[in-house]
């Protein structure tokens, strides 16, 4: 077989309708074009995570809607580009498995060869059930058996300690359906009576969906009266992040920062979840000189070699490692990170 050069040209030609999410950070759709772009290092990876793209890849024949799944995690080089040795080599293994016919039911060989295919990975328990729930709900799927359930339990026709049987995918099944009749409503009643157990798995259903402003301000209200609860805090950071350029929200920020009200879990979310926020430059330095004041020297550098890497970001990080306002401190924990790198870049075998 003549040599498949990315994933898209190998699931054109197995003749699969397919679609590509990021899975890394949170979940987000990436659009065909860009995918393309991204095999062909025509443009960094939009959401790097440690060094790495996690891709979640979608793909099903037009005669049965049900999706096949892959979890993809490809190494990325120092421009956030993807590795093409990588890129190469996981394909060449899932040829060698399956051919051009992606569907097919693997015989036991096949299946030793997908195991051992070192690029696969599996997503936590929550991330799956929540693209689960984005993809049907893109295909037009019906909602999973434990959607009616949590209807049920947000809707408040049982008592808020019966939370038992309200599971992780029926909270994403409402997640997405946040727009359906009166969930919105029915949700912004049931927040102030959810129990932890329920709130948290909440949370990260909704980090990946668009809130309308009533959601935002009462999660906002909240977050303000969830100090002494580091853990919950930092969960219902996780709500804002795919609604970071919503005002509100910039300024719920802004407050946390200038008040100091940020522990390690909060600056871990904004900075993992959240990046967006620092596409404001001021807003990015108060950030850094915080986290710099109030952290562990080896958070603020697992941090900062975070956001240095996502692309949107990069050019903010350099403004703010080149401002001759920072602080000395600022100014020192940048020096002792570029020394690192370069006493790192010294030891590596040649």
């Amino acid at each position: 077989m003549t040599s498949i050069p990315t994933i898209s040209a190998l699931l054109n030609l197995s003749g699969s309708q397919f679609r590509f999410y990021d899975i890394g950070r949170k979940i987000d759709k990436i659009s065909r074009q860009d995918f393309e772009k991204i095999e062909n290092n025509q443009m960094p990876y939009p959401f790097p995570l440690q060094g790495h793209a996690c891709i979640a890849i979608a793909f099903w024949q037009k005669n049965s809607p049900q999706p096949y799944l892959w979890f993809v995690k490809l190494p990325l080089d120092e421009r956030g580009l993807l590795n093409c040795a990588a890129l190469n080599h996981f394909i060449a293994i899932i040829v060698e498995a399956l051919g051009s016919d992606l569907t097919v039911d693997p015989s036991k060989k096949q299946e030793a060869l997908l195991k051992n295919n070192p690029y696969l990975f599996t997503p936590s328990q929550y991330k799956l059930a929540a693209l689960n729930s984005i993809i049907n709900f893109g295909l037009k799927q019906p909602a999973s058996q434990h959607y009616q359930q949590c209807l049920a339990y947000i809707s408040g026709q049982s008592a808020w300690s019966d939370w038992h049987n309200v599971g992780v995918q029926g909270l994403t099944d409402f997640a997405v359906r946040l727009s359906y009749e009166n969930n919105t409503d029915l949700l912004i009643k049931a927040i102030p009576h959810l129990p932890e157990e329920v709130l948290s798995p909440l949370c990260a259903a909704l980090e990946n969906e668009q809130l309308p402003v009533g959601l935002i301000d009462l999660i906002i209200n909240k977050i303000k009266y969830s100090q002494n609860n580091i853990t919950l805090k930092a969960q219902l950071l996780r709500c804002i992040a795919s609604n970071c350029h919503h005002p509100h929200n910039e300024q719920l920020v802004d407050e946390l920062i200038e008040k100091r009200q940020l522990s390690t879990d909060d600056f871990i979310t904004l900075a993992g979840r959240c990046w967006l926020m620092f596409q404001n430059q001021f807003r990015l330095m108060q950030f850094l000189e915080l986290m710099v004041e109030s952290q562990e020297t080896h958070i603020f550098t697992a941090i900062f070699k975070d956001l240095v890497a996502i692309p949107v970001i990069r050019p903010n990080m350099f403004l703010c490692m080149r401002d001759t306002s920072r602080s000395d401190k600022l100014s020192q924990a940048i020096g002792l990170l570029f020394s690192q790198a370069v006493e790192n870049s010294l030891n590596k075998p040649h």
